[in-house]
């Protein structure tokens, strides 16, 4: 019944979303190609903003590349203090890295200091996993439930006194699926109390969710990463960060070649430039309800089960499919992923502009007409 009511509430906020902008049409690990596509391809695969950069964060980045010789520890003072406003924070809370994976690795890498395992949802994003691994942890894998959500009971059921890390991809990638603010801060203070707790938030702009950002001022075992990849559209600017209590943040630093070296001057000031654009990072997100809710409609005609989404992207079963596809896809200069669940045959689609869905949708009602 839960998840009826909340796929009926999904249904009513996308069908708002379709209306408000008139748009209404009659991995994990190793992202690969099954198909090879051709070389000019449109990209739904990496769950990348089409819209972006931001229009402030352009100009920023043009007049930044003057500047370059010099680096840019100020100014990335300056984002990191913007950074901690933001979410009523010092400058202290803040951490930068070249993108959210690398801040990912990096607290992989500190939890790996002393032996022990990491606890993660399967699926999930776990390019991180191999970090882990190869400093000689033990990734302990907990299913998600049938609806494709966290299992938090079975999550904090498994935590050992070796236990040194557990991760929350919150919303889910590659399920989109998304944890109320209210469960997952009570899963936290729990699972923090016997080990370090590492939240991916980066597609919760894409949300109405808070971020548990304010946990940080008491909690000395939270980490939570961060990115402008995604709505921000900055993916191949390659920045992100972390949030900690600051105690935590200086013993993350202390893994950096040294602090504020991560991202370039260009990357710097196109943050600093994006987080003023208020209004791209709304149309963004307008933009990406409206496509993804058309997006879904269709794979519901084309009898493709799905899962709501939360983000920039729909994790859709595949298991009618006949194996063309994927290769029609490719054929027709689509780059989609890999299946990433064999069972079900589960893959994920990224959510690119109205034209890139009108010529996914079209391959679509070409190999799924009966």
């Amino acid at each position: 019944m839960k998840n009826a009511i909340a796929r009926r509430e999904w249904l009513k906020q996308t069908s708002m979303a379709l209306a408000a902008t008139g748009f209404i049409p009659s991995l994990f690990h190793g992202e690969k190609m099954i198909y090879p596509p051709p070389a000019v391809s449109i990209r739904l695969h990496a769950n990348e903003n089409p819209y972006g950069p931001s229009p402030l964060a352009r100009t920023a980045m043009a007049a930044a590349i003057a500047g370059s010789n010099r680096y840019p520890w100020e100014q990335t003072t300056t984002l990191r203090e913007k950074i901690g406003q933001q979410y009523q924070l010092s400058k202290d809370h803040v951490l930068m890295g070249a993108g959210s994976s690398e801040i990912l690795g990096l607290v992989a890498s500190f939890a790996a200091l002393q032996p022990g395992n990491m606890i993660s949802a399967t699926p999930t994003f776990n390019l991180w996993w191999t970090v882990a691994q190869q400093q000689g942890m033990q990734v302990i894998e907990v299913p998600l439930t049938a609806g494709k959500e966290h299992d938090l009971p079975a999550m904090l059921s498994k935590i050992t006194p070796d236990t040194r890390l557990v991760y929350v991809c919150n919303p889910n990638n590659p399920t989109g699926t998304i944890v109320a603010a209210d469960r997952l801060s009570s899963f936290i203070i729990a699972a923090s109390q016997k080990a370090l707790v590492l939240l991916d938030e980066a597609y919760l702009e894409y949300t109405e969710e808070p971020s548990l950002a304010p946990l940080l001022a008491s909690n000395k075992r939270l980490v939570i990463a961060k990115t402008f990849s995604k709505i921000h559209g900055m993916a191949g600017a390659r920045i992100g960060y972390a949030l900690a209590h600051p105690d935590l943040i200086q013993q993350l630093t202390a893994l950096q070649p040294w602090a504020n070296a991560g991202p370039s001057a260009v990357s710097v000031a196109g943050a600093l430039a994006s987080l003023d654009d208020k209004d791209f990072l709304l149309t963004s997100k307008k933009n990406n309800a409206a496509v993804r809710g058309y997006t879904a409609e269709a794979l519901k005609a084309a009898g493709l089960p799905f899962i709501p989404s939360y983000t920039n992207f729909l994790y859709y079963s595949l298991q009618q499919d006949k194996g063309d596809f994927l290769k029609a896809l490719a054929n027709n200069n689509i780059r989609v992923g890999r299946i990433v669940e064999e069972k079900g045959k589960w893959a994920r689609i990224s959510i690119g502009t109205q034209d890139d869905m009108l010529a996914f949708v079209t391959t679509l009602r070409k190999t799924f007409t009966t």
